[in-house]
Order: structure tokens, then C-alpha cells, then sequence
């Protein structure tokens, strides 16, 4: 841990000072050893590019850091993608692309269900072992012959490390091609990101090991006393009930996950990667950049599917198509807004009402888990600047 006081690092443009002074109180009430990075995009430029880290440990702005559930979104802009190219139709039953999947009376589950969160195949009764949650289509087999853990369509509930292997085994049955390549192909190469669904060894130089939670003597107190239970469908979804439960703080420091890129958690990013990436989506990057959905496809992915009661988390919680809906933390984002965070910290979305890509990372794992609190007046003050 460097002695030297952390210190704010990078631009932004005229008018979007208050986020560089928000960002520097978030660096200030941290740890000393706190590694983070800020991006934003609004209207075709990039607006804000900072981070935060001590000096030894060699942390700028193409730093990559393990995003989680942040993944999500660039599986679903693949699934967008092929929606929009005709490829995959959202109301067709998953198991006319993939026979297997119809076993445990599942042959009536549509893609749209499964993107919502609805399909109900959360997990295994026996759980996964840590290969088998780093290989997709070894994820996808065990799930084709399970039963849903509650009827399709009649709730929905967060399927953790199991939605982008069922999206992921409809995309490789219908072009040949895993989804990690076609986001690399589609996505990730042709923006040049900083956001990687399997890390190429030549790029490991950029990773930076994730650092576990430290709470405070009260914090976790409040861990301890939140209820568990051994197979709870929460236990299911996160893997913790099995003869190998997940430890969830280390899945981006495996070399084999981040070298796989599962599409539930597997992802590696920057900030610039994971804004650049919506800023894509959206047509908000500049440069000439064409963008990837057309408008008909983000309203579409962009429309709430599943609000309520999450029968998993057992709170509330709203999802669009394979994206989660922002306004429900940050209720002042637009309509249509859709994007994903992650459980490390990270928070990534686009608002095109705003013409806005927003992107967050940090290197420890936030308490209590999920988006980091900061995002809330880090997305404030993103959104006052762009929309004022």
C-alpha cells in the first residue's frame, strides 16, 4: 500500500468539473489502497475519463479490472444484435434452436423469457463445479436436462451465473459461433474496446487481481445477519449450495475464467470499455462510428419485461431484455434507459434519452455487494452535467 495520499488522475470536458470533484470525494473516502476508473459518454464525445490508484500498482485508464455481472450487458447486445439482424426471434421457444433444452418440461420457453430472468433454471440441484461455471457450453449441458425451480413466466428471479450459458448456447446453435466470438468479432474489435469476454494472454499485463471486501466491524455484523440457508434459491442462483460452492470475490482471479470469458461474470474491463461499449450500442462514441442497435431494437431491449419481487434476491427489482433497468437505483435516468452492474461494484448503462454511456469500475470488492454506492452520486452528477 503506497504512503503517498491517492490522487485523482485524467480529463473531462468543460462543464463536467462537479464530476471530477464528486469522483475525488469518493477517492478521499476511501481506503488509501482504492483503484478506480470513470468514463462517460454524451452526444458523441467522450466527456469524462478519470481514475484513481496508487502509483506502484501501475493503475491508468486502459487498466482492466474484473466486472462480474457487468458481462451481461455485452452477452444481451450480442443477443440484440442478432435480433435485429433476423437471426433470433424473441417469442420462438429456446428449444427449436436447441432440441436438448425442451427436457423437464421446458418446451415452451421462449428466448424473451429467459432474457427477462422468467425461464426459472437458475442452477443445479448438485451445483457446478468452477470448470464447469468458466465453460459455457459445459454450463449449458448440465442445464438442458434440469427442471426449472418454478413455472416459466410466473415470476422471475436473477439467474446469476446461468443466463448468458443459456444465451449463449442459442447463439452458438444458430451461427456456429460462441457468443464470445461474436462479440469479439461484432463488438469488441471493431470499437476497439477495453472490455473482454475471454482475456487474450498478451493483454494480461492490464489485469489487476481483484481485492476482497473489507467491511467495517459493523458491516459485517449486518452480513452475518442476513438470513442463509443451505438451498434457497439464492443458494441455487450463486452457487453456494454444492459440493464446490463459489467463492464468488474469486472468479476474476482465475486465469481460467478470465482466458473463457463466461458471459454471466466472466468479463474483464475498463471504465472507457464499458461506456465505449454503450456509447456503440447507443451511436454516442463519435469518431464516425455508426451505431450498433437501430432505434426500433433499443426500445425493444429497452422495455421492462419483469418488475416486482424477485423470487431469488427476494427484493425488488425491474429487468429489461437480458439488461437490467437503471432508473430503478437511479430513478432519474430516462425511459428506456438499460444496462448492468456488477457484484464487484461496477455500474454501466445507456440512457439514449440523454445520449449518455456511463461506465464504473473499482479493484475491491464494494459492500455490500452489486453496484457500489458511489454510483449513485457518480451517475447524479454525470447526468446533471449532460443534462443541463
Amino acid at each position: 500500500m503506497s504512503g503517498v495520499p491517492n490522487e485523482v488522475r485524467g480529463v473531462v470536458a468543460e462543464g463536467y468539473e462537479e464530476v471530477r470533484e464528486a469522483f475525488a470525494t469518493v477517492v478521499a473516502q476511501e481506503r488509501p489502497d482504492y483503484a478506480g476508473q470513470l468514463a462517460a459518454y454524451v452526444r458523441g464525445r467522450q466527456v469524462v475519463d478519470l481514475w484513481a490508484g496508487p502509483e506502484t500498482d501501475g493503475v491508468d485508464g486502459d487498466t482492466l479490472f474484473g466486472v462480474f455481472s457487468s458481462t451481461k450487458g455485452a452477452a444481451h447486445l450480442v443477443v440484440a444484435l442478432l435480433v435485429q439482424d433476423g437471426v433470433l426471434e424473441l417469442d420462438r421457444p429456446v428449444a427449436s434452436y436447441w432440441p436438448e433444452f425442451a427436457a423437464g418440461g421446458k418446451e415452451g420457453v421462449t428466448l424473451r423469457q429467459v432474457l427477462a430472468h422468467q425461464a426459472g433454471l437458475i442452477g443445479a440441484d448438485t451445483g457446478f463445479t468452477p470448470e464447469e461455471l468458466a465453460d459455457d457450453r459445459a454450463l449449458a449441458a448440465r442445464l438442458a436436462a434440469h427442471r426449472p425451480y418454478w413455472r416459466p413466466g410466473a415470476a422471475f428471479g436473477y439467474h446469476a451465473l446461468t443466463i448468458g450459458a443459456l444465451t449463449g448456447e442459442v447463439v452458438f446453435r444458430t451461427t456456429g459461433r460462441t457468443l464470445q466470438q461474436v462479440y469479439e468479432e461484432r463488438i469488441r474489435a471493431p470499437y476497439g474496446l477495453g472490455f473482454f469476454l475471454g482475456l487474450p494472454e498478451e493483454q494480461e499485463h492490464r489485469f489487476r487481481s481483484l481485492l476482497p471486501m473489507d467491511p467495517t466491524p459493523e458491516q459485517r455484523a449486518e452480513l452475518g445477519a442476513v438470513p442463509q440457508g443451505p438451498a434457497t434459491l439464492e443458494a441455487i442462483s450463486f452457487n453456494t449450495h454444492g459440493e464446490h460452492p463459489t467463492d464468488l470475490e474469486a472468479l476474476p482471479n482465475s486465469r481460467l475464467v478470465r482466458a473463457k470469458g463466461p458471459a454471466s461474470v466472466g468479463g474483464v474491463a475498463s471504465a472507457r470499455g464499458l461506456a465505449g461499449m454503450y456509447a456503440a450500442a447507443v451511436g454516442v462514441l463519435g469518431g464516425g462510428h455508426a451505431p450498433l442497435l437501430k432505434a426500433d431494437t433499443v426500445a425493444e431491449f429497452g422495455q421492462v419485461h419483469a418488475h416486482g419481487i424477485d423470487v431469488v434476491a427476494r427484493t425488488p427489482a425491474a429487468f429489461v431484455l437480458g439488461f437490467q433497468d437503471p432508473t430503478v437505483r437511479y430513478p432519474w435516468l430516462g425511459a428506456g434507459s438499460f444496462g448492468h452492474s456488477g457484484a464487484g461494484g461496477s455500474q454501466a448503462f445507456a440512457d439514449p434519452r440523454a445520449g449518455l454511456a456511463y461506465g464504473y469500475t473499482r479493484r475491491r470488492f464494494a459492500y455490500p455487494g452489486g453496484a457500489a454506492p458511489e454510483n449513485v452520486e457518480l451517475v447524479a452528477a454525470v447526468h446533471r452535467a449532460a443534462t443541463r
